[in-house]
């Protein structure tokens, strides 16, 4: 009976040791051939690249002016790279930290930008306020 149990665990264990080889082959087989994602995803984002770009292309058609103009072709403007970098570069599959290490960089720059242009404003009126003759 001692025997039966021991053989029984035996070939369970040679079930369980294949299965897991298998599953080992099918993994590497996959990272080997690449993720494969539905061309649905592509065409959708596809589409939706055009419905910002017409969007984009129609502030100009309505001869948006000033702030809204600008703020209005950012906005479509960053929203398309969003997309491009998410679908495109396969970034909304990769780890967070690797996505961290592509996106912190640029908008720390972009942070560091805001910042000079705010002081460089600041220093200018200063300069002129005390160092001008009287003259803005």
């Amino acid at each position: 009976m001692a025997q039966a149990e021991a053989t029984a665990q035996g070939h369970a264990s040679a079930q369980g040791h294949a299965s897991a080889q298998g599953h080992a082959s099918a993994q590497g087989h996959a990272s080997a051939q690449g993720q494969q994602h539905p061309i649905k995803v592509y065409l959708v984002v596809w589409g939706w690249l055009f419905v910002l770009s017409t969007m984009s292309y129609m502030v100009d058609y309505f001869h948006l002016e000033g702030y809204l103009r600008w703020s209005l072709i950012l906005t479509f403007m960053l929203l398309k790279a969003g997309l491009i970098v998410a679908v495109f570069m396969h970034m909304a599959w990769e780890r967070l930290t690797l996505v961290y290490a592509i996106l912190v960089p640029p908008l720390a720059v972009l942070v560091f930008v805001t910042i000079m242009a705010v002081e460089s404003d600041y220093t200018v009126f200063t300069r002129h306020l005390f160092l001008s003759t009287g003259q803005m």
